[in-house]
This record gives C-alpha cells, sequence and structure tokens, in this order.
C-alpha cells in the first residue's frame, strides 16, 4: 500500500508495487497516477482528499442527467430503462467507495458490519420505490435476486478465483456456518408463510388478514434476531469474525467528505422511481418477464460495485476469501433480517398489501441456494471446482426465470 508524506510546499508518494507507476508533481498541482489491472489501466486524478473514479465510471455518470430527461420528455419506457439503469450503477459504485472509506476508521470487525449494512442501502431505495409503485412481486423478487447473487455469483466468482491460484485455501468455518445456520432461518420464515397459504386451498383469498399477520409478526422476529446477531459479532463472540492481519489501509478521504459524497449520492438514487415505472414498458417491449427483472436484472445494478471489486480482485489474484465470504454473507444475512422485515413493515404502515408470501418456485429457489452454500463451505476448504457449482447453480436459476411467467399456468390435471 502506498504510503504518503506531505507537508505544507511538498507532497510525495512511494510504492513498492512494480504494477504502480507514480508520476510526481509540483506542490498545489493535482497528481496523476496510473497503474494496471491485468491489461486494463484505470487513471485517477487526486486533490489533497479526493480521487475522482475512473474514466469509464464518469462515463457513467453522463447517463444520470439523461435519464431524468428520458423520464421529462416521456421518452419510451425502453429508454427511460436503460438511461436509469445505467445511471445507477456508478452512483451505487461511489456509495460503496464512500462506506468503505468511512469503515476504515473504525476496527475490522465494525468495518466489515457497515459494509455488509451500508452496501444495501442503494438496493433498500429502489424497492421502496417499487413498494410505493405496488410492484410487490418485483420487490419481492428483488430480495431474494441480492441473496442469491451474494451467495452464489459472488462465492463463486471468489471461490474459482482462489481455486486457480490455489488447490484448496481455508477459510473462517465457523462464520461460514453460522451464516448458513442464519440463513436457513431466514428460509423457514418465507417457507412457513407458503405452506400456510397453500395448506388454505380454494379458501386463502379469505384468509388475507391472516397472512398479513403472519408476515408482520414474522418480521418482527427476524429484526429481534437481527439485532441479537449483531450482538453476538460485536460484543459476545467478536473475536470469532477476526480475520488474519495483513495490510493497514487509511481513509482516502475526511469523513465530512464522505458523509457528504453519501447524502449526495443517496439523493440522486432516488430517481430509481424512473426504473421502477417503467418496468412495466420493459416487460411489454421485450417480452421480459418481471420475475426476471427483479431477480436476476435489478440485483446487478444493486451490488454493481461488490461484482466489480471481486472482478477487479480476481482479476488481480487479490481474493481475501474470508472477507469474501463475511462480505457476501452479512449483506445476504442484512438483507434477509432487516431489508425484507423492514419492507414488509413499511409495507403495512403505507397500506401496500407486501408480506412474506413468495411463490413456491422463487421459495424453493432460495432454498435451494442456501442449501448448495452449506453444504459447499461445510468442510472450511474452497477449490476452483466448488466455484464452478456455485456460478453453474446461478446460471441455471437465471435462465429458469427468463421462461417463468409471472402469472403460473394452471394445468388440470
Amino acid at each position: 500500500m502506498a504510503n504518503r508524506k506531505s507537508n505544507n510546499s511538498n507532497f510525495s508518494i512511494t510504492n513498492e508495487s512494480p504494477n504502480i507507476s507514480w508520476i510526481p508533481s509540483t506542490p498545489g498541482l493535482r497528481v496523476s497516477h496510473t497503474f494496471s489491472i491485468t491489461s486494463t489501466s484505470f487513471r485517477l486524478l487526486e486533490t489533497h482528499y479526493f480521487y475522482i473514479l475512473t474514466p469509464w465510471i464518469a462515463l457513467l455518470l453522463v447517463f444520470i442527467p439523461l435519464g431524468y430527461i428520458a423520464h421529462a420528455f416521456n421518452w419510451n419506457d425502453a429508454w427511460v430503462f436503460i438511461l436509469n439503469f445505467l445511471a445507477i450503477i456508478p452512483l451505487a459504485i461511489i456509495f460503496e467507495y464512500a462506506i468503505d472509506d468511512i469503515s476504515l476508521r473504525f476496527g475490522q470487525t465494525i468495518g466489515d458490519l457497515l459494509l455488509a449494512t451500508f452496501s444495501n442501502t442503494v438496493e433498500i431505495i429502489i424497492s421502496i420505490s417499487a413498494l410505493k409503485d405496488g410492484q410487490i412481486r418485483v420487490v419481492q423478487d428483488s430480495i431474494l435476486g441480492s441473496i442469491i447473487l451474494n451467495l452464489l455469483l459472488i462465492l463463486g466468482i471468489s471461490f474459482t478465483r482462489v481455486g486457480i491460484s490455489s488447490k484448496t485455501q481455508k477459510f473462517n468455518q465457523i462464520v461460514a456456518r453460522t451464516s448458513s445456520s442464519l440463513m436457513t432461518l431466514a428460509c423457514i420464515a418465507l417457507i412457513i408463510p407458503a405452506a400456510f397459504v397453500h395448506s388454505l386451498g380454494s379458501n386463502q383469498n379469505n384468509h388475507n388478514e391472516q397472512l398479513s399477520y403472519l408476515s408482520y409478526g414474522t418480521a418482527m422476529v427476524l429484526l429481534i434476531i437481527y439485532i441479537l446477531y449483531l450482538v453476538f459479532q460485536l460484543k459476545t463472540h467478536s473475536h470469532i469474525f477476526q480475520r488474519p492481519h495483513k495490510e493497514d489501509k487509511e481513509p482516502k478521504l475526511p469523513l465530512v467528505v464522505s458523509l457528504i459524497l453519501l447524502a449526495t449520492v443517496t439523493c440522486a438514487v432516488a430517481f430509481s422511481e424512473f426504473l421502477v415505472s417503467s418496468i412495466e414498458g420493459i416487460v411489454h417491449t421485450f417480452g421480459i418477464t418481471k420475475a426476471f427483472i427483479g431477480l436476476i436484472i435489478l440485483p446487478i445494478v444493486n451490488k454493481a460495485s461488490e461484482l466489480l471489486q471481486t472482478l477487479s480482485s480476481a482479476a488481480d489474484d487479490e481474493i481475501d476469501l474470508d472477507f469474501a465470504i463475511s462480505l457476501a454473507a452479512g449483506s445476504s444475512m442484512h438483507i434477509a433480517f432487516f431489508v425484507s422485515p423492514l419492507l414488509v413493515i413499511l409495507g403495512w404502515v403505507t397500506g401496500q398489501e407486501m408480506t412474506l408470501y413468495f411463490k413456491s418456485f422463487e421459495t424453493i429457489v432460495l432454498f435451494i441456494s442456501v442449501l448448495m452454500t452449506y453444504y459447499i463451505i461445510q468442510n472450511g476448504e474452497s477449490n476452483w471446482l466448488k466455484g464452478v457449482l456455485f456460478l453453474a447453480t446461478y446460471v441455471i436459476i437465471a435462465i429458469a426465470f427468463f421462461f417463468y411467467p409471472d402469472e403460473p399456468l394452471s394445468y388440470q390435471m
């Protein structure tokens, strides 16, 4: 990691890595850094405190005003969706950058918790926009999609890349199993409402109120479990979640700048309602189902930063497997135990019929994903074949939801 020294008139940077070239500057001028990740070069412009992001991310920022313009002038829904889809990606990355910088000011465990918690902020904003618009199916699928993306795609990439570099690598088995146990409870919280509805048969429409109360009660239990898990992670068993110390990292931004950046991006992401309102048009124009949009496409936007970070680390062969598992599992648990019950309660307050009753097929897909994760990580070792199994499962699920209709057909037996 770079060591920085500064005084009132000089600014010098040294780095021992052969892959990073530093171009000296005169006092008072911007410093330009060029570093290589595989065959791609990224350029960062630095003032005294702030890094302007890579050119291709800066290019994506152009889509923010275009997204507003497309909505204001009533462009085709396809254009509105695509432009706002592209606009949210750099905002999610900038938000993650600021959160990561803030987390460096705290200990490892609290820092990981902040990353896992606030990395879902963009998703919460988009889900609230969809909830206000009455897109309950999209909200539910987005919740499941983000969990599945964390468990299968991000872990799949990490396991595969680490397995190529070394035949096997050990990771914190206790943390992994604890996360799997909690995700099993999350599955139970979804399976019970589904079983409740199906047990009623043709009378299920007469018991919507009971289903709602079941969901509200379950949501509160999940929130309590989440709080208890935080106590477990931060207080009583914090030693379990400590990773081997590898490298000191220093925040690049002042805390005030980071907080202003977070507030600005949060306000900018508010236009996600344009993205949500154009979903119907996308469904009719391209024939893509809402299930596929909610479960595959939107989670890619929500987790754009984590995906790019994982791919970048994989390209540089710098994946910390314990960190990857901690982030993926922590983010999944935050969605299952905080985001989903929060949305259920918000639906209750706003009069939207948001419950924990998911379609049977979607509930089974989540159960399969959690089951696959449990069996693969139970021995505390990774290899490239396990990573491939994660990725293959994700691809099969994506194909299934591409063809899965929004309204399942009823077949006479």
